[in-house]
């Protein structure tokens, strides 16, 4: 396939095919997931994927896969995210943090439920703490200690966090000033470079 033949093949998707992808994100991958949260599928439902991720990959959006901004920054997929926000229990009114470059269609998802959304790529936002609820997009090797002290009580974090070289979904609460995490569901959820582990020495 040319590239003319290829870009012809991404123009010719139209709203309405981006809108029953959507539908079936929603009924085959969100709900058999265990996403049940129903303020977490109307927002899904509704907020357009195809706007947040990078023109090449406008054709996938709705897949279950990762994807990358253009800038290599990791995207969730869409699975991941319903079930992890599933386990969060966003609520309107709250305010939420999303950490990472590629996290503009979960804080859109977010905003849709009625959050008050902040964004950073990688650093302690100034001011506008603390937040109930903290949202990692792209797997996290090595967490940052700064979020404990930006948690509202009762406040929550949202994680892929790897062990041992697995992603595991966590959500985790902050006690004495340390955040504590349970696992939820294995995730195939690329590392967010911002929070890669330090190579290890080597002879």
């Amino acid at each position: 396939m040319t590239a003319g033949e290829q870009d012809a093949g991404e123009d010719a998707v139209t709203e309405d095919d981006f809108a029953a992808a959507r539908r079936a994100m929603v009924l085959n991958q969100l709900r058999p997931q265990g996403v049940t949260d129903g303020a977490v599928l109307r927002a899904m439902g509704a907020v357009a994927r195809e706007e947040f991720v990078p023109a090449s990959h406008r054709a996938m959006a709705y897949s279950d896969r990762s994807l990358l901004t253009d800038e290599g920054a990791p995207v969730m997929p869409p699975a991941e995210l319903g079930v992890l926000l599933t386990a969060l229990a966003p609520r309107p009114g709250e305010r939420a943090l999303v950490v990472g470059a590629g996290g503009a269609y979960s804080a859109a998802v977010l905003a849709a439920i009625g959050l008050e959304v902040s964004r950073t790529d990688d650093a302690p936002p100034a001011g506008r703490s603390p937040f109930d609820l903290v949202l990692f997009e792209g797997a996290v090797e090595r967490f940052p200690s700064w979020v404990a002290a930006r948690l509202a009580p009762g406040g929550r974090v949202g994680v892929a966090l790897v062990d041992r070289g697995v992603a595991r979904l966590s959500v985790g609460r902050a006690t004495g000033g340390v955040v504590g995490f349970a696992s939820i569901a294995d995730a195939q959820v690329p590392v967010n470079p911002a929070f890669a582990a330090a190579p290890a020495f080597t002879f």
